[in-house]
């Protein structure tokens, strides 16, 4: 991820999260985000038969969760897989919804159980996987909850986001970090 990439990823959510009436520790319903961004979200089975979804996950499990079309300037639509749990779900949107707000573009063509699929490069990935989690959990949302003592599962169950996503940004984002500290510096002043 390019230097600086993360902060802006924080600040961008904040401002669209904002944009939708959000405060900076209130939930995100990605679905009402998207939107508010003008995306349709769109269920895969009701677009193919889920008979051909289920014959793509056994191909290879996972190898659709969600994907961004462009039908025309003013008309995007994310399609998902309708066979994943909501948290899982509510992710993939995400995801997909970082990849417009960066403007990110096709740059793969894969090819899984005789399906073709477009995708971004792996930087491209791991920027929509950062600025993805800041949109569902905000800094100070974490924040809050890592004050109150949150397990990752708690969390990720509050927020209907996956138990992966909670603890990544848990960890990742430096708040279990920032609270140790914080509760450390408590802790020595009373002492005092």
């Amino acid at each position: 991820m390019r230097r600086g990439f993360k902060t802006e990823a924080e600040r961008l959510a904040d401002r669209v999260r904002g944009e939708t009436g959000l405060q900076p520790a209130e939930p995100t319903d990605i679905r009402a985000l998207a939107q508010h961004l003008n995306i349709e979200v769109v269920s895969a089975d009701q677009l193919v038969d889920e008979c051909k979804l289920r014959q793509l996950n056994e191909a290879q499990d996972g190898a659709f969760s969600a994907a961004t079309f462009h039908i025309s300037e003013d008309r995007v639509v994310i399609v998902c897989n309708p066979l994943n749990d909501a948290a899982r779900t509510n992710s993939d949107i995400a995801h997909e919804v970082a990849h417009i707000l960066l403007r990110h573009q096709v740059r793969e063509v894969q090819t899984i159980g005789g399906h073709i699929f477009f995708a971004c490069d792996s930087d491209q990935e791991e920027e929509a996987n950062w600025l993805g989690g800041c949109l569902l959990l905000p800094r100070k949302l974490l924040l809050r909850e890592a004050f109150s003592d949150a397990t990752p599962e708690e969390v990720a169950a509050k927020y209907q986001v996956s138990q992966q996503m909670a603890r990544f940004r848990l960890n990742a984002s430096g708040v279990k970090l920032q609270v140790q500290r914080a509760r450390q510096t408590r802790s020595r002043t009373r002492r005092t």
